[in-house]
């Protein structure tokens, strides 16, 4: 049980490290800026229903999350569009707290696995989440939010955390802090 939250806090270092290696390259950010201002909206509790997924899987190290999550994702989308396959928003599932990560896209329709390219599905069942607004290196921000919205609330953290993400809008080149992420904590409720 202790390990999600450490598992949490990783994945919430990686993100911060992530805003950080990624800022000098954000024209429209001040690169002397250390803060990272986000809108999110309220933690909320949730049924969510499996969403199948094709997905690249690795166990990775919190510093590697910024190359590996866009990398895997880049796989999937080669290998869906390859089979003419209908997908959706990309998706990163962290399984444990040792980051066992997939990462890919959702499925709308039947996809064949290819090489190291397979299906999964989102978890179902009961989960927190909320929706971050704002560069991916504020995500953080949303996992902590989440955290501790579960401990006042005294949901325990019990499984997978996964993010899922917008499709990319031309507006959010201009004006990052539009982008958008959903992101989920399998819970149980007392």
């Amino acid at each position: 049980m202790a390990r999600w939250p450490a598992a949490a806090a990783m994945v919430r270092r990686a993100h911060q490290q992530q805003y950080r290696r990624i800022e000098p390259d954000v024209g429209v950010l001040s690169r002397a800026s250390t803060a990272i201002t986000m809108t999110s909206s309220p933690v909320v509790l949730l049924r969510v229903s499996a969403i199948p997924v094709a997905v690249v899987r690795r166990h990775v190290k919190p510093f590697e999350l910024p190359r590996a999550v866009p990398e895997c994702c880049g796989l999937a989308w080669n290998a869906v569009r390859a089979q003419k396959v209908k997908a959706g928003r990309n998706v990163a599932i962290y399984w444990d707290g040792s980051i066992r990560l997939e990462a890919g896209v959702e499925l709308q329709g039947p996809f064949a696995e290819e090489g190291e390219v397979v299906r999964s599905a989102t978890p179902a069942g009961s989960a927190a989440s909320t929706t971050h607004f704002g560069p991916y290196g504020g995500l953080g921000a949303a996992h902590e939010a989440i955290q501790e919205w579960c401990a006042k609330h005294k949901h325990r953290l019990t499984g997978p955390q996964w993010e899922i993400y917008g499709h990319w809008q031309e507006a959010w080149n201009l004006d990052p802090f539009q982008i958008r992420t959903d992101v989920f904590y399998q819970v149980t409720v007392p």
